[in-house]
């Protein structure tokens, strides 16, 4: 006999789905394309490397939310310490007051980061972790005496965040064109991506840019670089050896502070704590946010050096920036339970002991006539799509928006893994799993890729 959970659940369905049509605005979404023949996906169920949509169909989160759910979905106890907190304390700010866990975990944190990273600046985004740090460099050296020093060297096709000081840093025109003028001071240089470089050209190239950049602006006017470890936007495109140590003599040479945009690769993603350790490189501030907690609770931070926070260190002299909800008590208890699970069960060993399968199980794709790079580290790669191997010649605009949007996506979607199909660049898939996945999901990740980039290839060879 037919019961009538599955009628209700239908109903269920169809009126969330009215609902999110008619009210909710999602972010960097294509409003218009949602219909009667296109849905709004609703995800209402995760647990470890996996989440349900409001029909009952299973995903592989292959981009772990946005590269930020590091540990897993579902992790109770998470919740378990949220809870706890509330009961103790729910709430106060940390403008000129403190709390048990802020303390605590910014003392965890500072013992984690590597060298004099000991002072923590709470937030509650990447982004605001961002602005924070373009701000601090500005302050820093008009503190110091050098209040011309504003300017940001970034690279260019980097993503740096969405406020409008960090999106001066973002090096992606089609995210700076609706909200310019932007806040002056942003300049960029070409990014590390050396599989579309010429074969002779010096490995350290990109980095004697910033300083012909440094140069070319003035180093007095120059506050700051700032540079993710391993560039997300672009598709994971990492540094060439010894990159980032020139960058840091170029910084020290010209008295320009480096910034480290950890936002996505801090917290295990490149099977590090830090991304900077991955490539042995000291910045003198970190930003931070995303997998802090798993995101589990919104959190983000910026991790700065003794020597620019000396400045601040005493009279009556003050950082003039915050926000009312950074270092929120039930955020920090979040994200201790998340660092003690990453301790717990060696979630960065895991990443370094499993990356090589990882790669390895991408590269097996190269055998496909689209699939012209696959690059990254850790648990974080991008496939870079060609429309010729030989010649590494890329799809245009309109090939592009046909292949990603109008077929990758939603295919790969279909098939049940989430990742990212992208064209800031070069057209890529990007992967990121959570930091659990192991050789079943990275299997269950090319059995998805391979029929969907194969017939991929067919359209765009013709």
């Amino acid at each position: 006999m037919a019961t009538s959970a599955p009628e209700t659940f239908q109903v269920e369905a169809e009126s969330l789905q009215a609902q999110a049509q008619r009210h909710l605005w999602m972010h960097f979404t294509r409003m218009g394309s949602f219909g009667p023949e296109h849905e709004v996906p609703i995800i209402v169920r995760g647990d470890g490397c996996y989440v349900w949509d409001i029909h009952g169909n299973r995903y592989l989160d292959g981009l772990s939310a946005l590269f930020c759910v590091n540990s897993g979905h579902g992790r109770t106890e998470l919740g378990d310490a949220a809870a706890a907190q509330v009961r103790e304390l729910d709430f106060v700010t940390v403008w000129s007051y403190a709390h048990p866990r802020a303390i605590e975990l910014a003392t965890r944190i500072a013992a984690l980061a590597p060298g004099d990273l000991n002072r923590v600046f709470f937030t509650n985004s990447g982004s605001e972790a961002v602005e924070s740090a373009l701000k601090l460099a500005r302050s820093y050296h008009r503190m110091r005496g050098n209040g011309q020093k504003i300017k940001v060297v970034a690279r260019e096709i980097a993503y740096h965040g969405t406020t409008l000081g960090a999106l001066s840093a973002t090096g992606i025109p089609a995210l700076r064109s609706q909200f310019e003028p932007l806040a002056p001071g942003g300049v960029h240089v070409p990014n590390t991506n050396s599989y579309r470089w010429p074969k002779d050209r010096d490995p350290l190239w990109a980095a004697d840019k910033i300083e012909e950049r440094i140069l070319f602006e003035g180093p007095e006017t120059v506050a700051a670089v700032i540079l993710e470890p391993l560039q997300n936007a672009g598709g994971c495109i990492p540094p060439q050896e010894g990159y980032f140590q020139r960058v840091r003599q170029i910084c020290d040479r010209h008295d320009v502070l480096l910034i480290s945009d950890e936002v996505i690769c801090a917290w295990g993603r490149l099977g590090h704590w830090f991304g900077c350790e991955r490539y042995g490189y000291q910045p003198d501030i970190m930003t931070v946010a995303k997998a802090l907690t798993s995101a589990y609770a919104p959190m983000g931070g910026m991790i700065v050096s003794d020597r620019v926070f000396e400045p601040y260190s005493e009279g009556t002299t003050s950082f003039a920036h915050g926000s009312t909800f950074a270092g929120h008590p039930v955020a920090a208890a979040v994200a201790m339970a998340n660092l003690d699970v990453f301790e717990r069960e060696d979630l960065c060993g895991h990443v370094l002991a499993k990356e090589d399968e990882f790669r390895g199980a991408l590269e097996s794709l190269y055998d496909i006539p689209i699939v012209g790079d696959v690059r990254g580290d850790g648990y974080f790669f991008a496939i870079e799509l060609v429309k010729d191997k030989d010649t590494k010649e890329t799809l245009d605009d309109e090939e592009s928006e046909q292949l990603l949007r109008g077929y990758l996506s939603g295919e790969l979607y279909r098939r049940g893994l989430i990742c990212r199909a992208d064209d800031r660049g070069d057209p890529v898939v990007q992967l990121s799993p959570p930091l659990i996945a192991d050789s079943e999901q990275f299997e269950e990740i090319t059995d998805v890729l391979r029929p969907v980039l194969e017939e991929a290839s067919r359209r765009v060879r013709g």
